[in-house]
Formats: C-alpha cells, structure tokens, sequence
C-alpha cells in the first residue's frame, strides 16, 4: 500500500514514531515534545508542515524550561498528585499533537485520525496508569515512594522518546510489554486473584 509516495514500511515507522513519543508524553508532558524540538532543530527529525514552530529556537527555550519546571514539580508531595490530574486530558493533547507532528506525507485526515486514535489515545492510557500507580504508592507509602516512582516515569519518558527517535519499531513492542507490566503490577497490589 502506498500513500502520498510513502512505502508501507515508511509508513509504518512513521506511526510507530508517533505512538512512541505519544507513549513518552503520558509519562512527561513536555519532556519528549523538547527531544522533538531538539531534534527537528539539529535538523535529525523531519516534522509536518503545520509544526515547523517546533524546531524554533524559542520553542526550545519554552519547552526547556516548561520540562524543567514539570519535573521538579512531580517531586513536591500533594503537587504531584494534583499534577496527575491535570495532566491526564493534557496528555491526551500532547500525544495527539506529536504524534502529528512527526506523521509526515500522509492525507491531512489520515494523518489527525492516526493522532488521535493512536496518539492521543496510547497517551492518556500511560497516563492513566501512571496515575494509579502514583495513587497507590501515596497509599502506601504516604507519599515516600512518590519520588521513586517520579525519578522512573522521568527516566521512561526520556528512554522512550529516544529510543522512538533511533528504533520507532521496537519501541512498539518496549511500549506493549511496559504496559503490560504495569498492568499486571497493579493487579497484584489491588489483591485481586488473577484469572486462570
């Protein structure tokens, strides 16, 4: 199948590419938008015409500094877990755009319907599940365990974004088994017998 003169292949890694970064954005906001930014900057990352603004000098700067301040954030107790819940529809958001803006050569509604579904979505399931994962380390922990699970989910996004950079297909399977994990972890702390 080919679209707009794009192989399959091509552009199979243009959407793994997408879902990858949206993926790191349920994790981060800001941060795999920066190593988007940077990038396209350095000129390594072709963006969609629409999304030239993120390979701006002032782009990175706001970016920078909104990464920096997001990431401090998540380790002051009670702020995180207010974070949390801003950050789920703002996720959804964030992996929707980046997603778009690294799907290139594809028909403007394939392209928004492939950021949405797959971007947006990917997205607000991490975050979703980072969430649960914050709430009951609170529990647990009263908030002790909070910044170790803070220090992964910075780490995670950081891995992902540049492994979706360098290898967009694995990151697919890394992604897939993370959230499987993650899944399975959370099952396990709500004592919940497992299916057999």
């Amino acid at each position: 199948m080919v679209i707009s003169g794009m192989s399959g292949f091509d552009l199979a890694i243009s959407l793994a590419l997408g879902i990858g970064l949206a993926a790191a954005t349920g994790l981060r906001l800001f941060l795999p938008m920066l190593v988007v930014s940077a990038a396209a900057y350095t000129g390594h990352l072709p963006l969609g015409d629409n999304f030239a603004w993120l390979a701006t000098p002032s782009a990175l700067i706001l970016l920078s500094v909104a990464a920096l301040v997001e990431i401090l954030a998540y380790y002051i107790p009670g702020v995180d877990n207010l974070l949390d819940t801003l950050a789920t529809p703002a996720a959804f958001v964030a992996g929707t755009v980046v997603s778009a803006a690294v799907i290139t050569d594809l028909p403007p509604m394939v392209k928004w319907a492939a950021a949405i579904i797959a971007g947006g979505g990917i997205a607000g399931l991490t975050q979703s599940v980072t969430t649960v994962l914050r709430a009951k380390s609170t529990v647990m922990t009263g908030t002790l365990g909070n910044p170790v699970i803070a220090t992964a989910e910075l780490g995670g996004s950081l891995l992902v974004s540049l492994l979706a950079l360098a290898a967009p297909l694995l990151t697919l399977l890394v992604i897939v088994v993370l959230l499987w994990l993650a899944i399975r972890w959370l099952r396990n702390l709500s004592g919940k017998p497992r299916p057999s």
